[in-house]
């Protein structure tokens, strides 16, 4: 338990240890972050013209345990229409990310920033949050937290901004 706490301070400290980006609106142009370790793109930029969910996530993250099966079903659902969900982690060691993603198996993009910058670009202030990203690059919504109630109108807003 003591080194779960551990590393979950560590990197709530990250996030905290520079200024944060004033946090994201929707309407604003959304930060071409570096995607560390991805394997979609290395930069956002390169996922210009889909429609892109980024979940920032942490292996110590209740949330995030939840947030991975939906995730996985959205991917699936409409993936094909231009859908691209990429879930940035933030764990300061690879291996607690592993770790987790043995448990909840991912059937979408993963980038890995041990160094938090992409979230502190962003704006990060809770785990997981969550950034809708127009096929423009505009932000459409941003999300703190995930639970069960959130499903329905979370995919609401991803159908809405889908090509139809």
């Amino acid at each position: 338990m003591h080194e779960a706490w551990t590393r979950r301070s560590a990197a709530l400290a990250l996030l905290c240890m520079t200024p944060l980006a004033r946090a994201l609106e929707a309407g604003q142009a959304m930060p071409d972050v570096e995607l560390p370790a991805a394997t979609v793109a290395r930069k956002l930029s390169e996922l210009k013209g889909k429609l892109v969910y980024v979940d920032f996530w942490a292996s110590w993250c209740g949330p995030c345990r939840q947030s991975f099966p939906w995730m996985n079903e959205m991917q699936r659902k409409y993936g094909a229409r231009g859908l691209q969900v990429l879930a940035i982690n933030l764990d300061a060691r690879r291996s607690d990310a592993e770790q987790f993603l043995t448990r909840n198996p991912a059937e979408f993009g993963l980038a890995f920033d041990s160094r938090g910058d992409s979230a502190r670009a962003i704006g990060v202030k809770a785990m997981p949050t969550s950034v809708l990203v127009g096929m423009d690059g505009r932000v459409l919504l941003v999300h703190q937290g995930f639970r069960a109630e959130d499903r329905d109108g979370l995919e609401a807003r991803l159908v809405a901004a889908l090509p139809s």
